[in-house]
């Protein structure tokens, strides 16, 4: 794990880790302390939206891992897609002495629910490391984390949105000008597509929609192909959006199972591309398609081209089966890494911009947002597809 550099800081510092869990949520299995660690309390709470979440089940175990294998004790909370059972949370672990909060906020890009938590943290002399979900809205993402009183109490570690999208509209038009006779089922010379997007408030779902999309339709018309065009005319917005914000599976297989009443084999206008903004509405409509016999996995089966994010372990097993065609790695285990390290520094009262900056330098796995002295970025990286 890539933690020399911070441990160096931490030993520059002469600090020493001394952590206890906090009380509720689910327990951890507490380490026993060590003759080098002080006698000193730190409580540390991991506070995420929906344990439910594939994605972030990926990051809960690395980090549980991690944060385990550095000697430090903490509880998970499931904020069960509930903001309110979230902020009751977190008030009762500040109460019961946790002084550092890790949060996956639940309302994503919500300034206000964000600056909340900030301001309960401070008042108790806490640290906040929010991650994967955004504090603010896709067009102010500095403003909150920029202002100087939070500025050495508080980091973010996530993802530079639009890389997904932009990785995406690459793999999406390389793979098209591969097969386009056999993705142009209809052979009217034009590739018809879906599109979920997700949680519509998420900065990641905003860009991955946009950028999936206009970069592939970029590259198709470079090489002198028609741009893709959305199967359903009467929809303007171009996406169908999980209304619960929870990017499932399920959402994305009911959605999927009703256009195909009507876009199909037998009227001829077959939807002949589907992409997801996250790998469980990948698979949630790859089920839909095989319900109509398509995707089965099987030599010579019908199968339509299917786009994620993520690379969870299901995708990558539906895309070695041939069901799935390719998907965005976003690393849950480099996510995992930074926040266990700066929830070690945060353990030892090392300002947060301090240790970001230790974290990003030399480290091609993790950048600095511009303009920002504590938000870090973890890159993407495409998995290849069949």
């Amino acid at each position: 794990m890539k933690r020399n550099r911070l441990l160096s800081l931490l030993l520059a510092l002469g600090m020493t880790a001394g952590l206890t869990a906090c009380s509720g949520g689910q327990e951890q299995p507490q380490p026993t302390p060590t003759a080098s660690q002080t006698t000193e309390v730190d409580k540390v709470g991991v506070f995420y939206y929906s344990f439910s979440d594939a994605y972030l089940s990926i990051v809960r175990e690395a980090l549980d891992a991690d944060l385990s294998a550095a000697g430090v004790s903490f509880t998970n909370y499931d904020g069960k897609n509930d903001q309110s059972v979230q902020q009751k949370d977190i008030d009762a672990a500040l109460e019961e002495g946790c002084n550092v909060l890790v949060v996956n906020l639940v309302h994503a890009g919500s300034a206000e629910d964000a600056r909340a938590i900030l301001d309960k943290a401070a008042a108790k002399g806490a640290k906040v490391i929010f991650f994967n979900r955004p504090v603010e809205e896709e067009n102010v993402q500095k403003t909150l984390l920029g202002e100087d009183s939070y500025q050495d109490m508080t980091a973010y570690v996530g993802t530079d949105s639009p890389q997904a999208g932009h990785l995406q509209g690459e793999m999406i038009a390389n793979y098209v000008l591969e097969h386009y006779d056999e993705v142009d089922l209809n052979g009217d010379g034009t590739i018809s597509y879906a599109m979920f997007m997700g949680d519509e408030a998420h900065a990641d779902a905003i860009y991955r929609t946009r950028y999936s999309v206009e970069d592939a339709d970029a590259m198709l018309t470079q090489a002198g192909k028609p741009p893709l065009r959305y199967f359903d005319e009467a929809n303007s917005d171009g996406y169908q959006a999980d209304e619960n914000g929870t990017w499932s599976a399920e959402a994305a297989n009911r959605a999927m199972a009703e256009n195909l009443t009507q876009y199909n084999d037998e009227n001829g206008n077959m939807i002949e591309l589907v992409i997801c903004n996250n790998d469980e509405m990948a698979r949630g409509a790859i089920e839909a398609l095989q319900a109509v016999g398509y995707n089965t996995g099987n030599i010579g089966a019908k199968t339509i081209p299917v786009f994620g994010v993520d690379a969870t372990d299901t995708a990558q097993q539906l895309i070695a089966q041939g069901m799935m065609t390719g998907t965005i790695k976003q690393d849950a285990e480099g996510m995992a890494n930074a926040i266990c390290q700066l929830t070690q520094a945060a353990t030892q009262d090392v300002a947060l911009s301090m240790a970001v900056s230790s974290l990003v330098a030399g480290d091609p796995t993790y950048s600095l947002a511009e303009g920002t002295d504590n938000k870090v970025y973890v890159a993407y990286a495409t998995f290849t597809v069949r």
